[in-house]
C-alpha cells in the first residue's frame, strides 16, 4: 500500500486531497449538527415534529444533485478545475456566513436555505472531485488515487458526522457549529489555492440553462461506452446499498441490538474502517493497474456478508434495558455482526474503486465531467429509491434484518445483470483469480 500514500507528498493530489476531505467533513458536520439540533430541540425552533424535520433535510439536502448535476459536469469540462475548485471553497465560506446568521436568529427558513446550498456545493463539486484525477495523475497511479479519495471521504463523513452530534450537545454548540465550519472552509479553501491547473478540455462548450435536456444529453455521452454505464449503474447501486445500511443503524442498534447512541456510531465507525480498508487494498490487489476482476470479488461479498448479517442479528428481549456499545461487545454474537458490517464495507471498496478507475479512464475526454455529473444525477436517484423501498418494505413487516438481506440478495442480481451484460467483468475476475492462487 505504500505505493499509493507516496501521492501524499506531491503537489498534483495532496492539495486536492485536503480540499475534498474538508469539503465531505464540513457537509456532514452541518448535516449532521443541524438534525441533531431540530431532534432535541426543535419544540424552541417550529412546531413541526423532529421525524418530518429530519426526512425533510435529508430531502433538501440531495434535491441540489437533480437540479445543478448537469450544470456542474459542463461547467467542469468548459472550465479549469482547479479554479472551479477554489470558487466552490469561497461558496462553502459564504454558506457557514449563512448557516451562522440561521443559527443567531434561530430561523429554520435560512438553516435549510443553508442547508440546500450544502448540497449545490456537493453537486458543483461531484465532477470536479472525480474528473481531475486523471488529469493528475499517471495510468499507474489512477487505482491509488481513487483508493485514497473513497478511504479519505468516507472518513471525513464519520469524522464530520461525530463531530456534528458532539457539537450540537455543547453549550453555545450553533457557536461552536459555526466557528468549526468557518474554519474547516477557510482550511479548504487555502488548500485549494495550492492544487495545479487542470485545463479544460472543451473551452469552447456553450452551457445549456436546461436540466431537463442537459440531464438526458449527459447521460446519452455515458451510454456510449457500454462498460461506462455500467459501472455507473453498479456505483449508483452501492450508494443505494450502503444508505441503506447507514440509514439502519439508529433503529437496528434500538430495536435488534438493544444498544444505546454508542453503539450506532460504533457501527458507523467499524463500516467505515471497512471501506477505507478495501478501497486501501484496491492497488495492491490490481497490481497498480485497472482490474475490474475486483468488481465482481466485491460483488460476492456484499452479498455473503450482507446475507450473513441477517444470520447474525440477534432477537432482542421484550422489555431489554439498553446496552452500552462496551457491554455489547462482551456478546461474541455482536463481534460477528461487526465482522459482517467490516467485511461488507471493505468489499464495497473492491467493487467502487475499480468502477471509478473505469469511468475516468474509459470515458471520452471531452465529455469526462459531464459523464460524472450523469454518475451523480444517478446515484442520487438510486439512493432516493432505496429508501422509498426500504420504507415500504418495513412498513410491510420485513424486520430490519430481513431488510438486509433482502437487499443482498437484490445485490447478487443486479451483479449477475450486470456481468451478463459486460462479461468482461468475469472473464477478468476469473484471469485475476488463476494468476493469484498459483
Amino acid at each position: 500500500m505504500s505505493g499509493q500514500f507516496e501521492l501524499l507528498k506531491t503537489r498534483r493530489f495532496l492539495p486536492f486531497f485536503i480540499t475534498q476531505f474538508f469539503g465531505a467533513f464540513n457537509d456532514n458536520l452541518f448535516k449532521n449538527a443541524l438534525i441533531v439540533l431540530l431532534t432535541f430541540k426543535a419544540a424552541s425552533w417550529t412546531t413541526l415534529k423532529p421525524e418530518l424535520l429530519a426526512n425533510m433535510a435529508a430531502g433538501i439536502f440531495i434535491l441540489p444533485f437533480f437540479i445543478f448535476s448537469a450544470t456542474a459536469g459542463q461547467l467542469a469540462d468548459k472550465y479549469d478545475k482547479a479554479l472551479l475548485a477554489r470558487l466552490v471553497k469561497l461558496l462553502e465560506i459564504g454558506i457557514m456566513l449563512i448557516a451562522g446568521a440561521g443559527f443567531a436568529l434561530r430561523s429554520l427558513e435560512l438553516l435549510m436555505f443553508a442547508l440546500f446550498l450544502f448540497g449545490m456545493h456537493s453537486t458543483l463539486f461531484g465532477p470536479v472531485k472525480y474528473a481531475i484525477l486523471p488529469q493528475h495523475l499517471k495510468e499507474a497511479e489512477l487505482v491509488g488515487g481513487n483508493a485514497l479519495v473513497e478511504a479519505g471521504t468516507f472518513i471525513a463523513i464519520l469524522l464530520g458526522t461525530l463531530t456534528g452530534g458532539l457539537i450540537a450537545g455543547l453549550e453555545s454548540g450553533t457557536l461552536w457549529i459555526t466557528a468549526g465550519g468557518l474554519l474547516v472552509a477557510i482550511a479548504g479553501y487555502l488548500a485549494s489555492r495550492k492544487i495545479p491547473n487542470a485545463p479544460a478540455p472543451e473551452p469552447q462548450l456553450r452551457v445549456n440553462p436546461n436540466l431537463f435536456s442537459e440531464t438526458w444529453r449527459n447521460i446519452a455521452f455515458a451510454r456510449e461506452n457500454r462498460s461506462v454505464f455500467l459501472s455507473i449503474i453498479g456505483i449508483s447501486w452501492f450508494w443505494l446499498y450502503g444508505a441503506l445500511f447507514l440509514t439502519q443503524f439508529p433503529a437496528y442498534t434500538k430495536y435488534v441490538l438493544g444498544g444505546t447512541e454508542t453503539t450506532v456510531t460504533l457501527l458507523l465507525a467499524t463500516f467505515t474502517v471497512g471501506i477505507g480498508i478495501g478501497s486501501l487494498l484496491c492497488e495492491s490487489l490490481s497490481g497498480k493497474r485497472l482490474e475490474i476482476g475486483l468488481v465482481p470479488l466485491g460483488a460476492i461479498g456484499l452479498t455473503v456478508f450482507g446475507l450473513d448479517l441477517l444470520w447474525a442479528s440477534p432477537t432482542l428481549s421484550p422489555g431489554a434495558e439498553p446496552a452500552t456499545a462496551l457491554a455489547l461487545l462482551a456478546t461474541p454474537r455482536v463481534w460477528r455482526v461487526l465482522f459482517d458490517l467490516c467485511a461488507v464495507g471493505a468489499f464495497g471498496g473492491f467493487f467502487i474503486v475499480p468502477l471509478y478507475a473505469l469511468i475516468q479512464l474509459r470515458s471520452n475526454v471531452a465529455h469526462r465531467a459531464r459523464i460524472i455529473a450523469s454518475n451523480n444525477i444517478m446515484n442520487a436517484l438510486f439512493m432516493v429509491a432505496g429508501a422509498l423501498a426500504a420504507a415500504a418494505l418495513l412498513s410491510a413487516g420485513l424486520s430490519i434484518p430481513e431488510l438486509f438481506g433482502a437487499a443482498a440478495l437484490c445485490n447478487a442480481a443486479v451483479a449477475i445483470y450486470i456481468f451478463k451484460q459486460a462479461p468482461e467483468f468475469w472473464s477478468r475476475f476469473v484471469a485475476w483469480l488463476r494468476a493469484n492462487l498459483r
